[in-house]
């Protein structure tokens, strides 16, 4: 019975504005949801999985290709090093899992490393980490989205020209798909996620046997050659280079955190099953980070960041370009005309395109958050239709969007501004789970004792091994593009300081104090007139019925014509109310009003002037370009007059009532007997 009634409502809300837009939307995102079916949206491990791991997941797409094209800078002489950069991001990966698994059990509230940093070490390096966490979601999208699409243009070359819009298309289909809800997205992006991790999965796993049998898969570039930037590199040089392949490699590290920013989304216990869901996708990236290392360096990949460096490559480097390191496994693995190729290339893309999901997830949850402690505007802690917030989605989206455009969906130029906030949250995150450990130590048993010394060092080596990579990060890349990062998160945090600031002085503005609900000495009513007709009628009629102690009807003498007629008419039905008549020598109807206002708040500074002024309700969007702009024009303007109040009268026309009707007739109101609101 109950969930009948619930449905009812919401087919009853739904249909109440029958617009084009409102249809459109209600297409695209579904009914809205009520609260209290909030614990409905809550996600089981399958489901939380693919939201949550698709980030750290498809890192592994070009997490090592970033690595082979950092290190063919010094040529084929220095690509017999891959394995030791991987191992060294392995360690580093299996690391920060375990220190982020003991975060989720610690603040089992959500927020991550915001929330450990803002209880440990104070708001400025909170908001620090909040930057970070932002900046870092932002580029997760763009990312994303561009490997994903050079993932199809791989398959697909004709597209190439327009990889740019294929990739704003994505992120709209994303966003669109968020606002849905966190469960109906993770049911859609469940199946691609599975799709990847089988089918690179089976790409290593039989690679890997061929290679052990004697039979070796040879990628199609093994052949080629490549022109380094740099020959013989030795000493501080190949140091340097080894550095900075290692900070592109670390790419593969990036949305580890997203999960224990979503615990709160996880059925419960929450933070048994967002433990066991990060562990199971620390073994995953591992695993297929590993195996694709391993294979490209069995395969001879060769790649370039720029594809005319290749010698051999085989069309036009300047039209066309290169296959990427997944791809040209599975053509080694598989063969470039076999479905499993293209079955390969399909996960790859989609989970590429869908991992820009974990950051739909984490960024407006972080949004909302800091909106809740007055960081950020408070439209992004409030939901939408269905439960998401709506806002936040709709806003990393855009800038994602923005990211795309200025750099022409070119991964090599957006991979520099990543991972940088990455590392920076990170690293106080861990800092702070140290403090957090000390605290712990204050009150503990011996035994317990025990157990949070090895809980304290795991996150001790957690923050020097991503302090160091940051330092490593920053050094490698700042002349790259890194600088960008580097200037938006200071730039974030004055602006959220900012935000804060303006709330704190707006509260203390408006605390009350004793003598602020002093009654007006009198209540002067004044109803605006253009011409003499039912809503002026109705204007009065509400000012009358309000009993104020002087009435005045108003109007501009913008032409004297006019001007007699309406006087003469108001004689004519024999109205109480004086008329009075403002002088308008420059045709204009603002200022004279807001003139006469102003002199009736000089002669009585304590009275209260409340301005009633007609309009109409219309049922057709373009109506409202007709009608109603000369009072909404005043309207504005009166609202920063003090002691000022603004009653709007409406009058409904005809085309509103049918609005109305249709909404009446919409399929929720006559099948369920449901009667509109109001």
């Amino acid at each position: 019975m109950r969930a009948g009634r619930v449905e009812g409502a919401e087919a009853a809300y739904a249909g109440a504005v029958p617009s084009a837009v409102n249809l459109v939307k209600r297409l695209l995102l579904g009914r809205p949801l009520r609260s209290d079916r909030a614990a409905e949206t809550l996600l089981p491990k399958r489901i939380a999985l693919p939201i949550f791991a698709s980030d750290a997941l498809s890192s592994v797409t070009y997490a090592t290709q970033e690595i082979l094209l950092i290190l063919s800078i010094g040529g084929l002489a220095v690509l017999h090093l891959t394995p030791w950069v991987g191992v060294a991001v392995v360690v580093l990966l299996a690391v920060v899992v375990a220190s982020y698994r003991q975060v989720v059990h610690a603040y089992p509230n959500g927020g991550g490393s915001y929330e450990v940093v803002v209880r440990n070490l104070g708001r400025n390096p909170s908001l620090v980490v909040a930057a970070a966490l932002m900046v870092d979601y932002v580029m997760t999208v763009a990312v994303s989205v561009a490997a994903g699409v050079d993932n199809v243009v791989s398959a697909l070359p004709q597209l190439y020209p327009h990889r740019v819009w294929v990739a704003v298309g994505v992120v709209v289909l994303l966003m669109a798909m968020n606002l849905r809800g966190a469960r109906e997205s993770g049911r859609a992006f469940a199946v691609p996620t599975y799709l990847f991790v089988g089918a690179l999965g089976l790409t290593i796993v039989v690679g890997l046997t061929q290679a052990a049998v004697g039979h070796p898969p040879v990628a199609e570039s093994a052949g080629w050659g490549i022109r380094p930037e740099q020959v013989d590199i030795t000493g501080l040089a190949l140091v340097f280079l080894l550095l900075r392949a290692f900070s592109s490699g670390c790419t593969a590290l990036t949305g580890v955190e997203a999960i224990s920013n979503g615990v709160p989304a996880f059925q419960r216990p929450k933070a048994v099953n967002a433990g066991r869901t990060l562990v199971i996708m620390g073994v995953l990236a591992i695993f297929l980070f590993s195996g694709v290392t391993a294979l490209s360096v069995i395969a001879q990949v060769r790649v370039a960041e720029d594809p005319c460096d290749l010698i051999g490559f085989p069309t036009d480097c300047r039209s066309t370009g290169q296959r990427t390191v997944i791809a040209q496994l599975a053509g080694a693995v598989f063969g470039l005309d076999s479905p499993l190729f293209f079955v390969v290339q399909a996960g790859a893309a989609l989970i590429l395109l869908l991992a820009a999901n974990t950051a739909f997830n984490g960024f407006p949850t972080l949004a909302s958050l800091l909106a809740q402690r007055r960081y950020l505007p408070r439209q992004l802690h409030t939901r939408g239709d269905r439960l998401a917030h709506s806002n936040g989605i709709v806003l990393l989206g855009l800038v994602a969007i923005a990211l795309i455009a200025a750099f022409e969906g070119s991964v090599t130029a957006l991979i520099q501004l990543y991972i940088i906030g990455v590392f920076t949250s990170f690293t106080l995150s861990q800092i702070g789970m140290v403090k957090h450990w000390n605290h712990e130590l204050a009150g503990a048993d011996p035994q317990q004792r025990r157990r949070i010394h090895g809980h304290r060092l795991i996150n001790a080596v957690g923050a020097v091994l991503t302090a160091t990579v940051l330092v490593v990060v920053l050094a490698t890349k700042f002349t790259h593009g890194a600088y960008l990062v580097v200037l938006a998160i200071p730039l974030l945090y004055v602006i959220m300081r900012g935000i804060h600031r303006h709330y704190a002085e707006v509260r203390r503005e408006l605390e009350p104090e004793s003598g602020d609900v002093a009654l007006p000495s009198r209540v002067h009513a004044v109803v605006l007139v253009s011409t003499l007709h039912k809503p002026t009628l109705r204007a009065l009629a509400f000012a009358r019925a309000n009993r104020p102690d002087t009435l005045t009807a108003l109007t501009a003498n913008v032409d004297e014509n006019d001007t007699e007629l309406l006087r003469r008419e108001w004689e004519r039905q024999g109205i109480e109310v004086p008329l009075k008549v403002v002088e308008s020598p420059y045709r204009e109807i603002t200022r004279p009003v807001i003139d006469y206002i102003k002199r009736i708040r000089r002669a009585g500074p304590r009275d209260l002037v409340c301005v009633y002024i007609p309009e109409y309700v219309v049922g057709r969007w373009w109506e409202n370009l007709l009608h109603n702009q000369s009072s909404l024009r005043l309207a504005w303007r009166l609202r920063f007059e003090p002691g000022v109040l603004v009653v709007n009268v409406p009058w409904q026309l005809d085309s509103s009532h049918r609005r109305v009707d249709r909404a009446d007739r919409a399929p929720g109101h006559a099948r369920r007997g449901i009667n509109p609101p109001g």
